[in-house]
């Protein structure tokens, strides 16, 4: 660039200051406004937040004492989605097929054997196999009959959900009345045609595979009875559960 060139453009800056402040580079942003735009996005809630989980309270276990399953059993205070029709049969599944399941029934099987529940089954390692299998198929046709077949067909639900409030009768009379009263799939409280018909129809089928002596109505009506006591029972111990595991085992 020559001399005159440059006296031009000092001229032309002079006479239009625009000229240079559009020819210098851009200067850089404050630190601040180089930050990101937030979004509207916000983090997941945990599976206890979404279903509503009291957090101070004891928790259900899978598993009582670590043995005996639990699985259906559901914290105080919990909300959960309906079952699906798939839910209710894994949970029947789950119940019989799991390990403990095999080792209940080696006690409860050496036990009628060594009190002679029926005497048509012997002793020895054969009369013990047949208590067994007896006890066995009796499990797994109440489970999948109670938690799986009628809850499925009166859209049931067939989880055991925590009280988890109130006094020691309170709460025990909740648990035991269960066997009667349950949720339906939309969360009201309803008859439990699912323990009550369900029961009966395990206690039926059992009179097809167990001696001729005993599928009288009388033997029948008799195991549909203990069935819905012992359940009734398990149900009130399930309610207390979560406060023995607490006090005695100090979890949560």
């Amino acid at each position: 660039m020559n001399s005159g060139d440059l006296l031009e453009a000092q001229q032309t800056t002079n006479s239009n200051p625009g000229v240079l402040v559009a020819a210098l580079p851009d200067a850089p942003l404050p630190a601040d406004s180089q930050q990101p735009t937030p979004t509207d996005s916000k983090p997941n809630p945990s599976s206890a937040d979404s279903q509503g989980k009291a957090g101070g309270e004891p928790q259900q276990t899978d598993r009582i004492l670590g043995i005996m399953p639990n699985f259906n059993a559901v914290t105080a205070d919990t909300k959960l989605p309906p079952q699906s029709v798939k839910d209710k049969f894994v949970m029947a599944g789950k119940s019989s097929f799991d390990y403990s399941s095999f080792l209940l029934t080696a006690v409860q099987s050496g036990f009628s054997m060594a009190t002679d529940s029926y005497p048509e089954f012997h002793q020895g390692a054969a009369g013990y196999g047949r208590y067994y299998w007896h006890t066995l198929a009796d499990t797994g046709s109440e489970n999948f009959m109670v938690a799986g077949v009628w809850p499925a067909i009166f859209h049931q639900d067939n989880r055991y959900y925590t009280l988890g409030h109130g006094g020691f009768r309170k709460r025990a009379f909740y648990g035991a009345t269960r066997v009667l009263i349950t949720r339906t799939d939309a969360g009201n409280n309803t008859f439990n045609a699912s323990e009550i018909i369900g029961a009966g129809s395990a206690a039926g089928i059992s009179s097809l595979y167990y001696p001729t002596k005993y599928r009288t109505w009388t033997k029948v009506g008799q195991k549909w009875l203990t069935s819905c006591l012992i359940d009734s029972g398990s149900y009130a111990f399930k309610e207390f559960w979560p406060d023995i595991n607490h006090k005695i085992f100090h979890t949560k």
